[in-house]
């Protein structure tokens, strides 16, 4: 009886080491611009009275709620209003009660969704590999990996602050359609290729979804949060080119034929 031989990684080792820090040089400069642009996004929002809007939504139909319970109902429905308030949202929902997502704001939701989901599959990864069920994992990989996790967690903040400073809950949880399907496919993994392939599709879709979003949202705030985020997330997609033996930039243009589409979204 054979057994399989372990995985080796095509390259050098100190090559996907100095990509990963060339990777993490990249985010660390454009992070302070991310948050700026973040923070601009939420200005825009504000000044163009979405803000407003949203909380007079609610406000109305919070009211015809209450209208409608009637009397000491009224009063009991109010005080469950007022202290489910100070509660934590859901994080498998992750909107609070009478929240909405809807025009760019729906994008920017779409966007934490996937960076969620990127910082899961990472971190599942790296518990698998921790647990040997990966095979032998080289350090560089489970460096990129982590790295990688880290910076998505930091882009997931990012958009988070834009739906606070809105009035809308954070996102925690991975409200997407193929959410189960994504970890049942890095949880089946069985090498760091076949994580690494898993990684690249979610890469290449979050980069995708950016470029659409350049174009097809009107804010100007997100229109530049997203093209500060953007080309770290193709160096990701370089980077896992590289770890499989593929050249690091396959095509000429990347495309938006893969971009997520916020219909993919639960809440």
């Amino acid at each position: 009886m054979t057994t399989k031989p372990d995985w080796e990684l095509p390259g050098s080792e100190a090559q996907l080491t100095a990509l990963t820090r060339e990777m993490d040089e990249a985010h660390r400069e454009v992070l302070p611009l991310m948050h700026a642009r973040a923070a601009e996004h939420v200005e825009e929002l504000h000044e163009r009275g979405t803000v407003r809007q949203l909380h007079t939504e609610r406000n109305l139909a919070r009211r015809g709620f209450l209208l409608g319970v009637g009397g000491v109902g009224a009063m009991a429905a109010l005080a469950a209003c007022s202290s489910a308030g100070t509660q934590t949202p859901d994080t498998r929902a992750g909107t609070a009660s009478g929240g909405s997502y809807t025009g760019d704001l729906k994008v920017v939701a779409l966007a934490v969704a996937l960076e969620n989901q990127a910082v899961a599959a990472y971190k599942a990864a790296l518990a698998n590999a921790k647990a040997g069920t990966l095979g032998t994992v080289p350090p560089a990989a489970a460096t990129f990996m982590q790295t990688a996790m880290s910076q998505h967690e930091d882009h997931a903040k990012a958009w988070n602050a834009v739906l606070t400073g809105a009035g809308l809950a954070a996102i925690t949880g991975i409200p997407l359609s193929n959410a189960a399907a994504t970890a049942n496919a890095v949880n089946s993994a069985t090498s760091t290729a076949a994580v690494a392939k898993l990684a690249l599709g979610l890469e290449n879709q979050a980069t995708e979804t950016y470029l659409y979003a350049i174009g097809n949202v009107s804010n100007s705030g997100a229109i530049a949060t997203a093209a500060s985020i953007a080309p770290v997330e193709a160096m990701h997609a370089a980077t896992l080119n590289f770890v499989l033996g593929q050249y690091p930039v396959p095509d000429s243009f990347i495309s938006t034929s893969k971009a997520a589409s916020p219909s993919m979204l639960t809440v």
